[in-house]
C-alpha cells in the first residue's frame, strides 16, 4: 500500500547566542588539534534556558507561521537527546501545555540525533491512517551541559550545540511535500554507544560524564574497525538511496542536501568524498557556526535554508539524518512555495 506523505506547513528554530570556539581553545575547554579536526567556528551554547523550553518556543514559531493552528494538531511528538531537566517527567507535555494548549496526544521519541525524523516519519504514518487527522507538530530541544556532558569532548569529532526546533506537518497543504521518507536500521551497531558497560541502575553510575570514545573503543575491540564501517556504509547509502529513487529523482539533481551537524573530518569522510557531494550544496557553511542539535539538525537545516531564501518554490531538498541504534533517516522534500516568512 502506498502511504500519502504530508505536506510541510512550517518550521522554527530557537537557538540561544554562540561561543567562538577559538574563545573554547582559549579558555582551554577545546583542545586545538581537535578544534582544526572538526572546523566548527561556534556553538549554540544556552544560558538558564532548558531544552523544553527551546522546544517550546521553537514551536510557537513554527504555529505562528503555519496555516495549521493549535486545534488544528492532532499529535505532539518530541524528539530530544540529553536531560531534559526532570526525573520521570513528560516533556511532550509541557511543550504541548506551554505551545499548543491543546488535549491531542503527545509523546516523547527517543532515538539520539535520528529523533526528529524519526518523529516525521511516525507522525506521517499517524496523518495517513485516519483521513479526520489534519496536523502534527514535531519539537527537539536539547541542552547538552556539564557535569554529565562535555560538549567538546564527549563525542571527539562533533561538536553538541543547545537550542529547539520544530517542523508542522499537514495532510491539507504547506509550503513544501514530502517526497520520500525512509528510515533503515542497523541494530547490530547498537553497542558502539555501550562498549562493555554493565546495565546500570541509575543514570552516571559509571562515570560521572559522556564518554562515548570509551564506548566505541570497547565495541571495535570486539568486532573490529572494518565490520563496523561497512555496516555504516551500509546504512549511509540505503536510506540515501531508497529516499533518492521512491521519490524519482537522482543526488545531482538534488538543489541543496541538510547533513547531520558533525564535524568536516565526518562529513568529508561520510558524505563530501562518499557521494561526490560538494559542500557548498549543502547545509555545512552554516552549521559549523551553530553545532550539532542533538536530534534537531535536520529540521534546523531545513528551517535555516527556507527562511533564508537558499529555496525557493521548484527547488528540492535532501534531508540526511543518522543516529546512534544505529538507524539513518532520509528525506526528499520539494519546495512548493516561498511561504510569507522566508527572507
Amino acid at each position: 500500500m502506498t502511504v500519502e506523505l504530508p505536506y510541510i506547513d512550517s518550521t522554527g528554530t530557537w537557538l540561544p547566542p554562540r561561543v567562538p570556539t577559538e574563545q573554547a581553545v582559549a579558555d582551554g575547554r577545546f583542545e586545538a588539534a581537535l578544534a582544526r579536526a572538526t572546523d566548527v567556528v561556534s556553538v549554540s551554547v544556552a544560558g538558564e534556558e532548558s531544552a523544553p523550553e527551546m522546544a517550546a518556543g521553537a514551536a510557537r514559531t513554527a504555529l505562528a507561521r503555519a496555516r495549521s493552528t493549535a486545534a488544528d494538531i492532532d499529535l505532539i511528538l518530541h524528539a530530544s537527546f540529553f536531560y531534559q531537566g526532570h526525573d520521570l517527567w513528560a516533556p511532550a507535555s509541557y511543550v504541548q501545555r506551554a505551545a499548543v494548549g491543546n488535549n491531542c496526544p503527545a509523546m516523547e521519541v527517543r532515538q539520539v540525533s535520528n529523533g526528529g525524523m524519526a518523529a516525521m516519519e511516525l507522525a506521517s504514518a499517524y496523518l495517513a491512517v485516519d483521513p479526520g487527522r489534519s496536523s502534527a507538530l514535531i519539537t527537539t530541544g536539547d541542552k547538552f551541559c556539564e557535569p554529565g556532558f562535555d560538549r567538546w569532548h564527549s563525542d571527539p569529532g562533533t561538536v553538541y550545540a543547545d537550542g529547539g526546533t520544530a517542523l508542522v506537518l499537514s495532510s491539507r497543504g504547506g509550503f513544501a511535500r514530502l517526497r520520500s521518507l525512509v528510515t533503515v536500521s542497523m541494530p547490530e551497531l547498537e553497542g558502539i554507544n555501550r562498549g562493555d558497560d554493565p546495565f546500570g541502575r541509575t543514570p552516571f553510575e559509571h562515570r560521572a560524564q559522556v564518554d562515548y570514545e570509551v564506548c566505541k573503543r570497547a565495541f571495535l575491540a570486539r568486532t573490529g574497525v572494518s565490520y563496523v564501517v561497512s555496516l555504516v556504509s551500509s546504512g549511509q547509502e540505503s536510506a540515501i538511496k531508497q529516499a533518492l529513487a521512491a521519490a524519482d529523482i537522482e543526488l545531482g539533481d538534488i538543489d541543496r542536501i541538510v547533513l547531520p551537524h558533525v564535524g568536516r573530518r565526518r562529513l568529508k569522510a561520510g558524505y563530501f568524498t562518499k557521494f561526490g557531494i560538494d559542500p557548498a550544496r549543502t547545509t555545512w557553511p552554516w552549521s559549523r557556526a551553530v553545532g550539532h542539535l542533538g536530534a534537531g539538525d535536520p529540521i534546523a537545516g531545513l528551517d535555516h535554508l527556507v527562511s533564508s531564501g537558499v529555496l525557493d518554490a521548484g527547488h528540492t531538498c535532501l534531508l540526511v539524518s543518522v543516529g546512534a541504534g544505529y538507524s539513518w533517516s532520509c528525506a526528499v522534500v520539494e519546495i512548493l512555495e516561498r511561504p510569507a516568512w522566508a527572507g
